[in-house]
This record gives structure tokens, sequence and C-alpha cells, in this order.
């Protein structure tokens, strides 16, 4: 007969993270361990961290010999295509819509529109109206985004780039990638939907 999982506690930096014990291993209580003295972390935020997933891969290949390693290895992939088309996307940014003699402060403003270009065509706002909309949500609309929505995203700042490259005027780009954004997220919600009806994605 299996023992009954035993419950404790222990503080960490004045948290209370609680242990529970069963069959002789230490199980760690995740949404304990991501309170902040300022309240709590969602758990899809820390999920998203590329170092999380990169542990999480190495701790299932070790622990879990059912685990799916190509699956795994796709994940990897569409995180370092994301990390790409950010990059590709900020230097396409710098190359063309940047003066060579502008303040910092003069450059940022353009890094910020060009990233509510993107907010806009995806979330059909900016990340000052989607503040003002919610005044006592931590974090911005990119933080609470969907799986679905990080990936589409990544793909328009790869888009943008290119429109950018193209000399496109921003009002067209808007329209090219609101389009974009539309049709891949049908796309995507659609494949999520059949998967969890059990139909063939």
């Amino acid at each position: 007969m299996k023992k009954k999982p035993t419950n404790a506690t222990i503080n960490v930096r004045g948290t209370e993270i609680t242990v529970i014990r069963r069959d002789n291993e230490d199980y760690i209580s995740l949404t304990d361990m991501l309170k902040a003295k300022d309240g709590e972390f969602f758990i899809s935020d820390w999920l998203r961290n590329r170092n999380t997933v990169e542990f999480l891969g190495i701790w299932e290949t070790v622990h879990n010999p059912d685990f799916n390693s190509g699956e795994f290895a796709i994940i990897k992939i569409n995180l370092t295509l994301a990390k790409i088309n950010c990059r590709l996307h900020t230097d396409a940014i710098q190359t063309h819509l940047i003066p060579p003699e502008v303040t910092p402060k003069q450059a940022a403003f353009t890094y910020a529109s060009e990233a509510d270009l993107l907010n806009v065509a995806l979330f059909g706002q900016t990340a000052r109206e989607w503040r003002d909309a919610k005044p006592g949500k931590d974090g911005n609309m990119r933080d609470h985004a969907t799986l679905e929505q990080l990936l589409v995203l990544a793909n328009l700042e790869n888009m943008n780039a290119e429109f950018i490259h193209m000399a496109l005027p921003q009002s067209d780009r808007l329209k090219r990638l609101n389009a974009i954004a539309i049709r891949q997220m049908q796309t995507l919600t659609a494949r999520t939907v059949k998967q969890l009806e059990g139909g063939k994605a």
C-alpha cells in the first residue's frame, strides 16, 4: 500500500515554498517558487523563457524515458527562429529607418513606433492603449499573449523587416501585416481546436 503524500514547507528569502514528499521523492511547488514580493508571476510567462524551456528539456531527457525529444527539438528551433526574427527586425529598423545623426531618445522612439506597428497589426491596439485599458495588469500585452500570438508576432517581425527593406511606408506595412496576422491566427487557432477535439492537425 502506497503511503499518502506528506506536505512540508521551506522558507526561501521570506517566501513559503510547499514541498510534497511522495514515494521517497520530493516535489517542489513551481507556483510557490514563482511568487515575488510584488505579487506572483504567471507560470506561462516563466515557461516561455528560453532558459526554462532548455532546462526542462535537459531534465526530461535525463529522467523521463518516454520524453518526446523530436517534439522538443521543434520547440527549440522555434525559439531560435523567434530570436533571429527579432534581430532581423531590429537591424532593418536601424539600417533603414533611423538616420545616422540622432539621439538615443529619438532612436528609441523609432523602435517603439515599429513595435507598436506590430502590436496594432496583431492585437489591434498600441502598448499604451493596452496599459490604459488594464491599469492593474502587470507587464505588457506581449507578456500576456498566447503561444499562437507569440509565434505570429515572430513571423510579423520577419515580414516587417522585409517590408522595411522594400521601403514600404508604415501605413502600407500595417495593412499587409494585419492581413498576415489574421490569416496566420485563423490557421493556428483552427489547428489547435482540431487537436483539442481529437481531430487530425
